[in-house]
């Protein structure tokens, strides 16, 4: 009998600890962390003030040209953002100078260019840089119909995924030339990305000479004080110019601060497909171009 009823208890608390189980909440899915900073041995480099997380939810906008909610840069910070790369020559050097003042950007790829260079892409991120995306193919949205405008964006968020091994990307879109469409933004809302516009455009997309892009950022950061800056890694103007420009970000006692997402987006599959499809297989795993192809003779 004292064994019969000890089975039985037994067999009692096993059906409680099992519902205890069934109707506990879910855990919570563990914070984005924020990407790795390496160490810096340069004594007198610009660095990294502080890194600001954002969550995303419901598509905040950010960059006082089109969105006034959230103004998060104290006086003398910015955020440095660049757009359209990856670009052979271009990308890299701008890493290097970031890199030589220990300092992060928020990169806005194009998702063919992440695609044509995916090598590219992953020094993107290994560098511990934000990593957004800015559509597929640079479209001016405001011209599309709906439905295409939302695969702009889907297939640029894939294209960038898969650049990066087949993983998240950070929770922010920049619209190519800045142009919101309202049922667009709606839209990304729903997707939960940041929507990033600028607080000053370098506009060095118009400009040939390194020295025009440093003169153009200095210039309008003394009139602002503070604020999130649009580049593109694309030009090379702006490649030869990130060297001189960050030391003088530096020596004008400007910080940088670094943006993550609390939670990064993933693609969604039909889109994925509909890349891999257009840009062939392999882009995940691809190594340097250089390593596997090179010339032996002229």
């Amino acid at each position: 009998m004292r064994n019969a009823l000890a089975i039985a208890l037994a067999i009692s608390m096993s059906a409680a600890v099992t519902a205890l189980a069934q109707n506990a909440p879910a855990p919570a899915p563990a914070p984005a962390a924020a990407p790795a900073q390496s160490n810096c041995n340069n004594p007198n480099a610009l660095g990294v003030a502080r890194v600001v997380e954002i969550d995303t939810t419901g598509g905040p906008g950010f960059g006082f040209e089109h969105f006034k909610a959230y103004d998060f840069l104290r006086d003398k910070e910015i955020v440095l953002t660049f757009d359209d790369g990856p670009w052979p020559g271009h990308t890299p050097a701008v890493l290097k100078a970031l890199a030589d003042q220990c300092t992060k950007a928020l990169f806005f790829p194009i998702g063919k260019h992440a695609g044509w260079h995916p090598e590219i892409m992953k020094q993107v991120a290994a560098a511990g840089h934000t990593v957004g995306s800015h559509t597929w193919s640079h479209k001016d949205l405001s011209k599309l119909n709906q439905q295409d405008g939302i695969d702009e964006i889907e297939k640029g968020i894939a294209a960038v995924s898969i650049a990066l091994g087949n993983k998240p990307v950070g929770p922010f879109v920049r619209f190519p030339a800045l142009r919101h469409p309202p049922e667009l933004l709606k839209y990304v809302g729903e997707r939960n990305l940041g929507v990033f516009s600028t607080d000053m455009d370098s506009f060095d997309f118009k400009m040939r000479k390194p020295e025009q892009v440093i003169n153009s950022v200095m210039k309008k950061l003394e009139k602002h004080g503070k604020g999130i800056i649009l580049m593109h890694d694309f030009q090379q103007a702006t490649a030869h110019a990130a060297p001189e420009l960050l030391k003088r970000l530096k020596d004008g006692g400007y910080k940088v601060v670094q943006v993550v997402g609390k939670t990064p987006v993933e693609p969604k599959k039909e889109y994925v497909d509909m890349v891999l499809k257009e840009m062939g297989g392999g882009l995940e795993t691809a190594r340097p171009m250089s390593s596997v192809i090179k010339d032996i003779s002229n």
